[in-house]
């Protein structure tokens, strides 16, 4: 029990607490997410280069299965990553695009405009670049792929820019990429699905009623929604529509809103605070003292449903969705071989060009272009302390698209992996152009956030 703040700690709690406390501010920097993407990035990139890639495809192609009974699925690993793991990322995805509809930068016209003028022009000039790159052959397939934008890279290089840019800057491009992975989401629900078994589907909609049912019963517990979100994963995989899209539809069925309004909700802390304080005090642990006990279990079940229960989930899949599920992606889809042979072919392929001219000059003139004339247009205003300079310096870093297009072009050309190499290629030099053009322009020639201040 410490003398002067009446707290109780375990024996080594305070070594424990020196030690923790440093990796976790770097886990909850934002710029942290942007930094481990790259170096797995960059270590999928020495794998494929190097004499262990032999070992690295074949872990990949190891098959794994779930059984139960007669019941089975099976699917190598590369597949259980792309289409089981990536579902969590793109749960936290729907949550995010929920909770900005209902209360965030989507939630008014007034604010939503610019961001989905923006978001839309830059979907649309990447995909008609690349059309117009390619042409009419098998390569056209990969249209999808540059209109995708990576936000945990864009906003990486933001916060590595710290105060020169604007804190506003960053909430329009959030708000921008979110309607960008709704887009991208869109796309690959319509477009990159082959064949739909009906009975599936059928199975995953009636998944579906059921879960808005049980939001609209007032269930808030996550259990229920994480139950139907696996069998709702489930019946997508048999559909033939990829299965990631559970993840944004499951999302958007968990509760929005807690149980308490804020008055009820201190007025009941209030009364539960004056009861614990009614049994007395005393310097033991509350274990001593099963009322109190009582009392603070009541209080935690109080807390709980005064928090909404997406707020919930996004704060507790954040981490393991930054830290976990797009890095091992990063380290499954990365490995690029950049022998001379293969930047020949990417060099020649149009798909490669095409990509490139998508994300790099696509983003800048979607974006920018349709930012900027609509607000000239009067159609929506920049918002405060947001020049037109900065939305250009945004729209170059939108055309960082890694992870996202990555993942569009495993489905555009999943009949040739030479394809996929050379759209992997042309990612990763559009990525780097783009994040490097971003960072000059919003560190040299955009005014700094602090001179606007």
């Amino acid at each position: 029990m410490s003398d002067n703040e009446r707290f109780y700690y375990a024996p080594w709690e305070r070594t424990y607490q020196r030690i923790a406390t440093p990796f976790e501010e770097f886990i909850h920097r934002q710029t942290t997410t942007g930094i481990l993407l790259m170096i797995c990035a960059v270590v999928a990139l020495i794998i494929a280069n190097s004499s262990y890639v032999d070992a690295y495809n074949q872990l990949l192609h190891s098959k794994m299965a779930i059984s139960v009974g007669s019941w089975k699925i099976e699917h190598n690993l590369h597949h259980w990553i792309n289409d089981g793991l990536m579902t969590i990322f793109f749960f936290v995805v729907g949550l995010e695009i929920k909770r900005e509809v209902l209360v965030g930068e989507l939630s008014s016209i007034n604010k939503a405009l610019l961001p989905i003028v923006g978001a839309v022009g830059g979907m649309i000039v990447p995909a008609l670049l690349y059309l117009w790159v390619t042409g009419d052959t098998e390569n056209a397939k990969g249209w999808g792929i540059p209109m995708a934008t990576d936000i945990a890279f864009a906003v990486g290089v933001m916060a590595l820019l710290g105060k020169r840019v604007p804190r506003a800057l960053v909430t329009f491009l959030v708000a921008l990429a979110i309607v960008d992975d709704l887009g991208a989401v869109t796309v690959i629900a319509l477009f990159y699905t082959d064949t739909i078994n009906t009975s599936y589907l059928g199975a995953a909609l009636v998944i579906l009623v059921v879960m808005v049912a049980i939001n609209l019963m007032g269930i808030r517990r996550p259990l229920p929604y994480f139950i139907f979100t696996v069998i709702l994963w489930i019946a997508m995989e048999g559909s033939g529509i990829h299965a990631t899209i559970a993840g944004i539809l499951a999302a958007w069925t968990v509760p929005a809103y807690s149980r308490y309004l804020p008055g009820d909700f201190s007025k009941q802390i209030r009364n539960l605070t004056d009861e614990f304080d009614g049994y007395g005090q005393s310097d033991k642990p509350l274990i001593n003292n099963p009322l109190q006990s009582t009392v603070t279990w009541r209080l935690s079940e109080t807390i709980s449903l005064a928090m909404s229960p997406l707020q919930k989930l996004e704060t507790m899949l954040h981490i393991p969705s930054a830290y976990l599920v797009i890095p091992v992606f990063a380290l499954a889809n990365a490995a690029i071989p950049l022998s001379q042979e293969a930047i020949g072919n990417a060099l020649e392929s149009t798909i490669a060009l095409g990509i490139g001219v998508g994300l790099v000059f696509g983003k800048l003139i979607g974006i920018a272009g349709s930012v900027i004339l609509a607000e000239m247009m009067g159609v929506g205003q920049l918002p405060k302390g947001v020049q037109r300079s900065h939305i250009v310096g945004a729209a170059l870093l939108a055309g960082i698209g890694f992870t996202m297009s990555i993942f569009i072009s495993e489905l555009a050309f999943v009949w040739d992996g030479r394809l996929v190499e050379e759209a992997k290629m042309g990612i990763l030099a559009a990525s780097l152009v783009s994040g490097g053009a971003g960072y000059v322009w919003l560190r040299w020639v955009a005014p700094s956030g602090e001179e606007l201040n």
